[in-house]
Formats: structure tokens, sequence, C-alpha cells
């Protein structure tokens, strides 16, 4: 009876500490995350200072001054509030018009994060895995040839198998062998211009799914892995988005991406009540003073005004400086913006995290989409280790900061320019306003 009782007693010891376990292993409630929409604010609310912030007022005033650019605009966010967004100089100089906040620049190579993005939704949605071969959904790039010998006379080559199957991942860092018409290698610029592959500005006509089925018969310049090689890698993103979403570059986009975001002036080719905004495009002649850029090669200046039908993902879009602010500003809130989740913050990790290795981009390495601010870099300028960033053609520059809360922008509309420096300047301009850490 004993020898009862007691396992009775043990028994309901046990079941009443049962019953209290959810209690007392309940997980800490959830801290509360802010995903800041882009306001107006005072700098000193975010701890940057008005007065030093001005400074760079007198610097950019002084590049136009000089002749060295046309108009300038710049943006910079701290902690989801812009604290700085202005155009300075001229948006058409015969004109004499006045460049506006909300004017439409051509941002060429900063579609490449967009269509980047644009490719990891659906990596969310489970369509594919990063390091899946690219043939696997474009049969045509399947065993790819790498160049091996090359006459320049003729612009001939040798050819050797690929040891390996390019992937996704590759074509998101620029290691896949894939190089670019007009500013690649030698051997790219003529085998590309020979076979009309386009380079995705101021190429109106065809289609992706023509251009990368030919770019697909092409050698690679090398082998998939090896290095890392500015190329047209992100057009082909652009093509699987086609093929994996079912839906045009421009179409999926728009709604996927550019009206969650409220993105509505981004556009390939603009609606004509947009084309008023488009900004001027300036060069240098030999004596480095500025003039209208004339049509080279059969390109306009006027390209987005046209109704074209191919889609760059690498090169091929217009916008405001806002519009872009805002889909760093969604990256910098982990994914999210105005209500609308666009990726999870886990994937946002994932795409600003060092994704080449030991090899290295300048001395900086490479995400999915970005480029990542090494250790090197951070120790050469203001700009926190980790931050990512890129840039486009006709002069145009962003980055995002997670340590400090910046997201910042500088925006000229002149190729080639002898003085980008300023874009440096910018960056110092920026963090010398800074006067309260939040890293602290």
């Amino acid at each position: 009876m004993k020898t009862y009782l007691l396992a009775g007693l043990m028994a309901g010891l046990f079941l009443s500490a049962s019953a209290q376990t959810p209690t007392a292993v309940r997980p800490a409630a959830r801290t509360a995350t802010t995903h800041p929409i882009l306001q107006d604010a005072t700098p000193e609310s975010v701890g940057i200072s008005s007065d030093r912030l001005r400074r760079m007022d007198a610097v950019i005033n002084d590049y136009i001054k000089q002749g060295r650019q046309a108009g300038v605009a710049v943006l910079v966010a701290r902690n989801g509030r812009i604290v700085y967004h202005k155009a300075y100089g001229q948006d058409d100089m015969e004109a004499g018009t006045p460049l506006k906040r909300d004017a439409i620049f051509r941002i060429a190579s900063q579609t490449k994060a967009i269509t980047s993005i644009g490719l990891m939704m659906l990596f969310e949605e489970g369509k594919f895995l990063l390091d899946d071969p690219v043939s696997n959904y474009i049969p045509a790039f399947k065993n790819m040839m790498v160049i091996d010998k090359y006459s320049e006379k003729d612009t001939t080559y040798t050819t050797v198998p690929a040891k390996r199957p390019i992937t996704i991942r590759q074509l998101l860092t620029h290691t896949s062998g894939i190089s670019y018409p007009g500013i690649g290698s030698k051997e790219a610029v003529a085998i590309y211009a020979k076979n009309r592959i386009p380079s995705g500005i101021g190429t109106p006509d065809g289609t992706l799914q023509d251009a990368m089925d030919r770019l697909a018969t092409l050698p690679l310049m090398f082998q998939p892995g090896d290095r890392w090689s500015y190329g047209l890698s992100v057009d082909l993103v652009g093509r699987l988005i086609e093929v994996l979403s079912g839906q045009p570059l421009d179409q999926y986009l728009k709604t996927r991406l550019f009206d969650p975001l409220g993105m509505n002036d981004t556009y390939f080719y603009l609606p004509a009540k947009l084309q008023n905004r488009l900004t001027r495009v300036y060069t240098e002649d030999a004596n480095k003073a500025i003039q209208r850029l004339p049509a080279q090669g059969g390109i306009s200046e006027n390209y987005p005004k046209q109704a074209g039908t191919y889609f760059s993902g690498g090169a091929g879009l217009s916008s405001t400086m806002l519009d872009y602010a805002v889909f760093l500003q969604m990256m910098l809130n982990g994914g999210e913006y105005n209500g609308k989740r666009i990726l999870s913050p886990t994937t946002v990790r994932l795409i600003t995290t060092n994704q080449i290795g030991d090899l290295n981009q300048g001395l900086n390495k490479f995400g999915l989409g970005f480029a990542i601010t090494s250790g090197k870099s951070a120790a050469r300028l203001p700009v926190s280790e980790g931050s990512y960033d890129w840039g486009g053609f006709f002069g145009t520059t962003y980055w995002v900061d997670p340590t400090e809360g910046v997201v910042a922008l500088i925006y000229t509309q002149k190729v080639p320019n002898s003085y980008g420096d300023l874009t440096d300047k910018f960056k110092v301009l920026v963090y010398q306003a800074i006067t309260e850490l939040n890293s602290k």
C-alpha cells in the first residue's frame, strides 16, 4: 500500500510539474521592430548636424561653377528619415532650366540590384536553388564552352568545354564567365558585337529570350566560378525571371516590386506623361569641358522615351532618386516597406553577405546583386564595413549602411566623367555630419 501511495504521489508531482511547463518555458515576447517609411525630418532628430551637412553645398556648387558637372542631385536618409534631398545646377544648360529633385535619371546598372531582388523573390517561393545550373531552366545554356585562343585579326577563336555548369549564384555574383559588350574584355567586345548582343542601354529592339539564346551560343570568357568579372549576367537573370514567373520582365517588376513599393516613376521605357522630366546627358570634350552627349553608335540620349521591347535586367531602367531610395530603405528595413513585405530579413541577410569567398571585386566583396564594403574599403572612407552599394554608367551611385542606418544617393548624368572623385567626397561629407553613432 505504501508503495502505491508513493507512486501515486510521485505521479501527481510529475503531472503538476508538466502542467506548469508551458508557462515555465514560454518564450519571451518578440521585440517589436520598426520598419520606417521615408519621411522628411530635421538632421538633428537622427543624430546629424545641419550645419555640417550643409558643407556639401559649397563642394557640389564648386564642381558646377568650375564646369565639372552640369547638375547634381543628392539624397541622404538616416533611420528612415530624409535629412537632405537637394538638386544643384542645371538639367538643361542650353535652355537654362534647373535640375529638380523629381528629375528622372537613366540609372543604367542600378537596374541590376532591382532585377536581382526580383529573382530572390522567386527564390523565396521555392522556384529554384542558388546553386542550380541555369540550364535547368534555360536549356540553351547547357554544355557551355570557354574561350581558349583568340585572334584579334579576324575575331576567330578556339574553345574548351566548361568544367562546370553556370549556376544561378554565379549570375548574381558576376562569376559566371559572361562578359559585357562595349566595356568587357577585348575578346568579348569583338565577339558580342559580331553577334549583335545588346548592352541593354539604348537597345530597344528584340527580346530578352532571343538575345540570351544567342548569348548561349557564344563562349564564356573564363571558367564559371574562377573569378569576378562584370558582365551581362543580370540580363540573363532577367530572362530567368521571365521563365520562372511566366511574365515579361517589365510586367513582373511592376506588379511585384514597383507597385507595392509605390515606385511610380520607375520604367524601362517612360510613358508620355513622365518624359518631360527625363534629364539631359552630358559628356566632355578633349579639354574636359562639358558638352551635350551626341548620339553614338545609333544610341540616343532619349532612349528611355522610345517604345522598346527589350527589357535589360542589367541596365535598362530609368527612375527618380526618391523611388530608388524607397527600394533601398526596403532593404535596410529587412525586406519590408509601408506594410508590404517584399523579402524575409533572412533573405536580405543572405543577399548582403559575401558570396564570392576569397575572390574580390576591387577592394570589396560581392553579395547577390550588390558590392559589399570590405574592411579595406572601410579603412579608406568612413562607410561602415558590411555596407552595400553599386552605381550606374551615367554617373549615379548609392549605398546602404546598416550599421549607421544610412541610405545615400548622388546622381549626375555625365559620361565619361573625369571628376568622379565627387562621389568619394560626398561619402565623406555625409559621415562627417554624423554626431551620434548608431553603433555606439
